[in-house]
């Protein structure tokens, strides 16, 4: 059944609408990981795709996902083409619809997502239009709730995503198949809109990355092991010197999550 709305104006522009299956598979299996318990304890069950693309896949595979961890789960994949929206209404099923919208997030009856999740979205923004978005969007969230918004390749084997909460941003995530990685710095080019032209001399994300491939190029002699055993050791030197979040178990899925704060762009 399609999902009704009071008619209004969406707020943003239409994306290239690029999408292939499975390419948010890290950002969907961290949030499931990480955030799940904050998902199961939001008095809504429903979370928001935002921006899903030309096709439906990233919908259809966030609803199998969150409802390992919560099996009342609903998605809301909100797309401003309309045409987009059309094309997906064949997928519908329980739990699962489609709406045209925008920033503004419309969902009926005055619900609050407890997750937001755009990807692939801002790209084609202007830096200094992030903020404004990030704010009107953590602006819909219900209490507790979560919003998640970064980049990745085609085929989603390199991601960059930034964790926001109705307080602001929280956490940056940088994750990687590691047998594509020849140094962590090639995530530089999945960077958020909020950091990608950050990347600079001075900048605290730069200061990272070259830290990080040091931490790298310093746990060669593990290589022999394997990817995994030379990125968890990278990552437990990068710790004595960058606040970062989780552990070794997020850590062996090809991941590393940073606090904002470290890495907020000077003057930003």
């Amino acid at each position: 059944m399609a999902v009704r709305i009071p008619h209004q104006r969406p707020v943003g522009t239409v994306t290239r609408g690029t999408t292939n299956p499975n390419r948010l598979r890290r950002m969907d299996r961290w949030i499931a990981a990480v955030h799940g318990g904050a998902v199961r304890r939001g008095r809504e069950a429903v979370a928001v795709d935002l921006g899903y693309g030309a096709a439906p896949w990233t919908a259809v595979e966030l609803l199998a996902r969150l409802r390992t961890v919560r099996p009342d789960a609903r998605v809301v994949g909100i797309e401003i083409d309309p045409a987009r929206v059309q094309a997906a209404r064949p997928y519908e099923r329980d739990g699962l619809v489609f709406a045209h919208g925008g920033f503004e997030v419309p969902l009926p009856g005055g619900h609050r997502p407890v997750l937001i999740r755009a990807a692939n979205v801002l790209r084609q923004y202007d830096e200094t239009e992030v903020r404004a978005v990030w704010e009107r969007l953590c602006g819909r969230l219900a209490s507790g709730g979560l919003l998640v918004e970064g980049t990745c390749d085609e085929i989603g084997r390199r991601h960059v995503w930034v964790a926001l909460g109705p307080e602001g941003p929280r956490t940056v995530t940088f994750a990687t198949r590691l047998g594509s990685l020849v140094q962590p710095s090639d995530l530089a080019e999945r960077l958020p809109k909020a950091l990608i032209h950050r990347n600079v001399a001075g900048e605290p994300v730069h200061a990272f990355l070259r830290d990080f491939d040091r931490a790298w190029a310093a746990a060669a002699p593990l290589a022999p092991l394997g990817a995994r055993q030379r990125w968890v050791r990278a990552v437990r030197d990068l710790a004595a010197d960058w606040p970062l979040d989780g552990g070794p178990n997020r850590w062996r899925q090809g991941e590393v999550t940073v606090r904002w704060e470290a890495l907020a762009p000077r003057g930003g």
